[in-house]
């Protein structure tokens, strides 16, 4: 009974989610809940309302780790909006004309989706936003998955399994929460580590019905730490598409995920 109850304790004054004080602490071997390596990339997000920490992945994800690591160190993200919250799901920005409908890769061209066993649309999960739905077609665009830890429904998971995905993410995706039904249609890079809290306060701003926030919520800063991996270095080629050191703009319309019923409780 002892042991029992010094492991409940320990299990329940563990960090949540992202650092969450809302959120139950996940216990996962998976990449996104395992501890970071000795020399990870992170990028911190000042924002008006809070700072959102996250760890990067450039072994699983090279070009969307190298384009936003890039943006960021020019300045692109500075000042930029969430644009599009949609609360018990997502929030998205990275766009620096604030429409959600523009953005710039830093090889002038939209580049390749990455697709990773290793990474999923768990809940504090950092995604690439695609353009016209559609693959390799990311920009600077990102959103943040922030969907309850109950999300997810027996009967839900249970199809998961039928469709063959590894018992070790059915289990991370029942206890933190997610949007399986995302994985492997576009990128996921990175996942917060510190300001879940701040993303889902994000979350639950007052939006008009285009999920618009009426009051807007600032990205006032990017930084990145970690980043090149080793001096000097890239750790990937550019797209084949993309023109090596163009900074232009590419107006491409991005395509907002959309929450799917299968992901609800039942």
């Amino acid at each position: 009974m002892a042991v029992f109850l010094l492991c409940a304790c320990a299990k329940s004054e563990a960090p949540g989610v992202g650092g969450s004080t809302r959120r139950d602490a996940v216990f996962s071997e998976e990449v996104q809940f395992s501890p970071a390596e000795e020399n990870a990339v992170y990028a911190l997000l000042e924002t008006d309302r809070g700072e959102i920490k996250l760890v990067l992945y450039p072994e699983n994800a090279p070009l969307a780790v190298e384009n936003f690591c890039r943006l960021a160190q020019q300045g692109y993200y500075d000042g930029t909006e969430f644009h599009r919250v949609v609360e018990d799901f997502v929030i998205q920005g990275g766009d620096a004309t604030g429409t959600g409908l523009s953005g710039q890769s830093v090889w002038g061209a939209p580049f390749q989706t990455e697709y990773s066993e290793q990474l999923h649309h768990y809940s504090g999960a950092v995604c690439m936003a695609a353009a016209n739905g559609q693959a390799d077609t990311h920009l600077s665009q990102f959103y943040i998955v922030c969907t309850p830890q109950d999300s997810l429904s027996e009967a839900a998971l249970a199809r998961l399994l039928d469709a063959g995905i590894r018992q070790e993410v059915v289990d991370t995706y029942r206890q933190g929460g997610g949007a399986p039904y995302l994985d492997y249609t576009d990128t996921v890079f990175g996942q917060v580590v510190e300001g879940m809290d701040v993303v889902d306060a994000i979350a639950k701003v007052s939006t008009d019905e285009d999920a618009r926030p009426k009051t807007q919520v600032v990205v006032q800063r990017v930084t990145i730490t970690g980043w090149p991996p080793v001096e000097g270095t890239s750790a990937a080629s550019p797209p084949a598409s993309a023109a090596p050191g163009s900074q232009t703009d590419t107006s491409v319309p991005t395509s907002d995920v959309s929450p799917s019923d299968t992901s609800a409780g039942e």
